[in-house]
């Protein structure tokens, strides 16, 4: 039997260490799964841990807790030379085109260096019939291979780290926040760059970013973190015609308005007040110190993850 999920995440717990005695809960107890040729979009403010979740599940970082299977194979544990074989299915788009690129390697050498390092190919030589034909794919020329990055505007390097990505032929690209430092006009170029790929070739992204409006777009389903924790999880129309949790409404209340009218009806929907600290999440529900529906059970009783509706997932006491 086939397995259908590309990735299974099973409470996935990363802490780092911060000075003697303190650790950043940076992600706590995240579980989902991402089917093949489908696209899980994460959202949540700056400092939920959906990088460090997203950078734990291609084992840039070690896993504290929890278990990762890409495509059925248990990879939680695995040192990184046996993760290597593995590594050629699934691959990352980094949130900064101007550090993800080596300054020093011409951009044929980047896309090439992955090829040579799984052994698809050879040489640089050999390399070029697969580089070539991967530049067209994401909008540049073969005249652009022997440039080095810093002659690159932004989004043509992102294309670069796309082209880099996708010539390996991965089954799962995780896109950490890929258009965040780009120009609005250039981020709707590269999402459907994506997409087309998507479409074409069947691969599934989880694909992180802070514009809802985009998610909603490129999602078929959206997880929504909150200080290391998954909040809500259902299907992407799902959590935007019907959010549950609190912290997904004030997300969604906190979309900027093109009508004035509007946009003062509903200037107090969005979220009140600073995220707390990772090294001392509060406790019981971690959002209950910003919440305007919070209980007293909230700040004592940690909510449990409840499926309302069959498949949307929501961690509230209210429900």
């Amino acid at each position: 039997m086939s397995n259908q999920n590309i990735l299974e995440v099973s409470d996935l717990t990363k802490h780092f260490k911060a000075g003697r005695n303190q650790v950043v809960h940076a992600v706590d107890g995240v579980s989902f799964t991402l089917e093949k040729g489908k696209t899980l979009g994460l959202v949540g403010e700056s400092g939920c841990g959906k990088s460090s979740c997203a950078r734990t599940i291609i084992r840039i970082y070690d896993v504290t807790a929890g278990k990762i299977l890409l495509d059925g194979t248990d990879i939680t544990n695995m040192k990184q030379k046996e993760l290597k074989p593995l590594r050629k299915n699934m691959q990352m788009i980094f949130q900064d085109p101007y550090a993800s690129l080596n300054a020093r390697m011409t951009v044929r050498d980047i896309i090439a260096e992955p090829l040579i390092a799984h052994g698809i190919v050879k040489n640089k030589e050999d390399a070029n019939d697969l580089v070539y034909p991967m530049l067209e794919r994401v909008g540049l020329t073969k005249e652009h291979a022997g440039r080095y990055a810093h002659e690159f505007s932004g989004g043509q390097r992102q294309r670069v780290g796309i082209a880099r990505a996708l010539v390996l032929k991965p089954q799962l690209v995780i896109c950490d926040e890929p258009i965040s430092a780009l120009d609005v006009s250039i981020q709707a170029q590269v999402i459907n760059l994506l997409k087309d790929y998507q479409d074409e070739k069947g691969i599934a992204y989880l694909f992180i970013a802070h514009d809802l409006s985009m998610v909603r777009y490129v999602s078929d389903q959206v997880g929504v973190m909150y200080l290391g924790q998954m909040v809500e999880l259902s299907d992407a129309d799902d959590i935007y015609k019907n959010p549950l949790h609190p912290y997904t409404k004030g997300l969604l209340g906190s979309i900027p308005i093109a009508n004035p009218k509007l946009a003062r009806q509903k200037e107090k929907s969005g979220i009140e007040g600073d995220i707390p600290s990772p090294v001392n999440p509060p406790k019981g529900c971690r959002f209950h110190t910003r919440c305007p529906y919070a209980k007293p059970e909230c700040s004592e009783a940690v909510p449990e993850a409840k499926y309302v509706d069959g498949k949307h997932m929501v961690a509230c006491h209210l429900y």
